[in-house]
């Protein structure tokens, strides 16, 4: 298993718009995603830097493991 690498907000949300989430809204320093199909939405922090345990939380509310990840970030 990959280590979690360190991103911004903006290069997980383009990561994740790869397996379908797109942007539903922005409230202050956060900005919301989604899918429709199964419905799920997150919440991500648009920051220079994410934490890397609000980094683990995001994935696993997307569903994705640290190496499909990784894949999306290239």
């Amino acid at each position: 298993m990959a280590r979690l690498p360190v991103v911004s907000g903006r290069k997980c949300i383009n990561a994740l718009a790869k397996v379908g989430f797109y942007e539903v809204r922005r409230e202050s320093s956060h900005i919301y995603i989604r899918r429709d199909n199964p419905l799920i939405q997150i919440s991500v922090p648009d920051h220079a830097e994410l934490d890397r345990g609000t980094l683990k939380a995001i994935l696993r509310k997307a569903g994705l493991s640290n190496d499909e990840f990784a894949k999306l970030l290239k």
